[in-house]
């Protein structure tokens, strides 16, 4: 059966990604992150075998090709409404087969993080993977919980998006949670992911 990963990236416009971590280190600083880390992404995850990549973007005109993404993945685009509702919208549109759905400010994301998560979703209704701030880097659903949609009313960029998706979740539904990866939202962030670089 075939598996889908879904990246969900912004156009890479300066000024636009990485607001927080631009009044820590510059907007050009900030952007050329982004930028080199969303490519490196794209490269490590869309080249295995094991699964197809599409990128989910935003905004809407970003739909074509656009000359920054490499060309190993399929673009739909998120469409309109909050994080939450673009996310089931997406998971949605690919319910039919194994998808798990992942941010893109996470650098540390590996295949074997990917391959972890179709397994925990192979036995288990939700899958989330938390990052250190309270939110989480990936989301995997069945079909059974895609039609309960457990991101209603959470409050997104905030420390209790994961607790607030996981109570929404209905009794009867079963989730694991895989192993905790950092997003590089501000300077301490990025320091300590250069940091993490140097060894």
């Amino acid at each position: 059966m075939r598996k889908n990963v879904l990246i969900f990236v912004k156009a890479p416009r300066i000024g636009v990604v990485k607001r927080r971590l631009s009044n820590d280190i510059g907007f050009e600083a900030a952007w050329c992150f982004y930028r080199r880390s969303v490519r490196n992404l794209i490269i490590r995850i869309a080249r295995d075998s094991r699964w197809l990549c599409c990128l989910v973007v935003t905004p809407d005109s970003l739909f074509s090709i656009d000359p920054f993404w490499p060309n190993l993945c399929s673009v739909v685009k998120q469409g309109n409404g909050d994080l939450g509702q673009r996310m089931h919208r997406a998971l949605v549109n690919f319910y039919s087969n194994p998808t798990v759905l992942i941010g893109s400010d996470i650098p540390e994301v590996t295949s074997d993080h990917i391959q972890s998560a179709f397994r925990a979703l192979a036995a288990n209704d939700v899958v989330l993977g938390p990052t250190g701030d309270g939110g989480y880097w990936l989301v995997g659903l069945s079909s059974r919980a895609l039609r309960s949609n457990p991101f209603g009313g959470v409050s997104w960029s905030s420390q209790k998006a994961l607790s607030q998706t996981v109570n929404n979740v209905q009794n009867g539904h079963s989730i694991s949670i895989l192993n905790k990866l950092n997003d590089i939202d501000n300077g301490i962030d990025y320091e300590q992911w250069l940091n993490r670089l140097a060894f």
